[in-house]
């Protein structure tokens, strides 16, 4: 008798443990779908966790059509949207054992129609700062504006980078490269003047250098010219004494000072809010001189004095700022620049290209795409 009750108390235990392995195996249950709306071009979508079964380490939305997918946390988002398209959405749960079964279809909501028309802004990489009493970069071209846009049609994209500080004695700065959206192209910052050489022209002109003699600032594509991209950068002074600081997209760079006298700005940047934000881009590099000249609002690099502490800093990533000048030392590159697209909410998402690197800056009632490395296609 007493063998039968410990085989049954046996038996009791086999089946508990046999019921906790099944649980452990057990996939979540399905998510709760909540309502879905557009954000910026993409599907937000929204879902509540179910208090049954077992934990879910992640969670999967799926459209319809196109199975595009979006992992996270509620609510998630879903990109890559086609326009004019109606679509639904469904979410799962997973966990090491599984997935959930989908949940229930959302509202469906549909996507806009292609734009006619973006706003734009290109700015082009900066240029770098001169060697061996060298002159300032100077900013990206800036330009800004509207383009029209067609259906089924890639448009280029381009970011330009900066341009490399000079090595050497009497070695000027490298001039950044050019940013293009499609027809539109901005030009590269003219490098910094190194030695007895000018400045170098472009979008905005890098500033003279200061060795010997006198040395012109470089030509920038100046408001008298069409379309405006920038300014011209400021003269050197001769005899190692102040170096021109580089030209800005709204202002020139200033001229160098004299004996004993700090470094001079460089010329400011523009504003433009196309982000939501207001934001500087495309402002020139600091001269040289006794303490490192301000760089121009917008990203330029402030000038240098010295090494360490006091070295020329280089222009900001994505702003087309110029690399500041320096003095016997090593100069500083410009900084690269960026394309920033944006178009009502109304119309749907673009396709972009693989090779370009981007984010969606949030701004009420607008699609914003800023693109800040690479090279590739977008299309509606």
């Amino acid at each position: 008798m007493a063998t039968k009750r410990l085989s049954d108390k046996t038996s009791l235990v086999n089946s508990f443990k046999m019921g906790m392995g099944a649980a452990s195996a057990a996939v979540p249950t399905a998510p709760i779908i909540g309502t879905v709306t557009l954000l910026s071009g993409n599907a937000s979508v929204p879902y509540t966790v179910s208090q049954l079964g077992a934990t879910a380490s992640s969670f999967t939305a799926t459209s319809s059509p196109g199975s595009l997918t979006g992992t996270g946390s509620s609510p998630i988002t879903v990109s890559g949207l086609s326009p004019s398209t109606t679509y639904t959405f469904t979410v799962k749960a997973s966990n090491a054992n599984g997935d959930s079964l989908n949940s229930q279809a959302s509202n469906s909501i549909t996507t806009g129609a292609v734009p006619t028309s973006i706003e734009y802004l290109v700015v082009a990489g900066g240029g770098g700062g001169g060697g061996n009493f060298g002159g300032a970069g100077g900013a990206g071209g800036y330009r800004t504006g509207t383009l029209s846009v067609s259906p089924s049609t890639n448009y280029t994209i381009t970011i330009g980078g900066g341009g490399g500080y000079g090595q050497g004695a009497g070695s000027p700065g490298g001039n950044g490269s050019n940013s293009i959206l499609s027809t539109i192209t901005s030009t590269g910052g003219g490098g910094g003047g190194g030695g007895n050489n000018a400045g170098r022209s472009g979008g905005s002109g890098g500033g003279g250098s200061m060795l010997n003699g006198y040395t012109a600032g470089g030509a920038g594509n100046t408001p008298s010219t069409s379309p405006s991209q920038g300014n011209n950068g400021g003269s050197g002074v001769g005899h190692a004494v102040s170096s021109g600081g580089g030209g800005g997209a709204s202002e020139a760079g200033s001229n160098g000072l004299g004996a004993g006298q700090p470094g001079v700005k460089g010329g400011d940047g523009s504003a433009s809010s196309i982000t939501g934000t207001s934001t500087y881009y495309a402002g020139g590099g600091g001269g040289q001189g006794t303490n490192g000249g301000a760089g121009g609002a917008g990203g330029g690099g402030r000038g240098g004095s010295g090494s360490g502490a006091n070295a020329a800093l280089a222009g900001e990533t994505n702003t087309g700022g110029g690399g500041g000048g320096q003095n016997g030392y090593i100069a500083a590159n410009g900084g690269s620049g960026i394309v920033i697209i944006a178009y009502p909410d109304s119309y749907g998402a673009p396709t972009i290209g693989a090779g370009l690197t981007y984010d969606q800056p949030s701004r009420s009632g607008y699609n914003v795409y800023r693109f800040t490395g690479g090279a590739g296609n977008i299309s509606w």
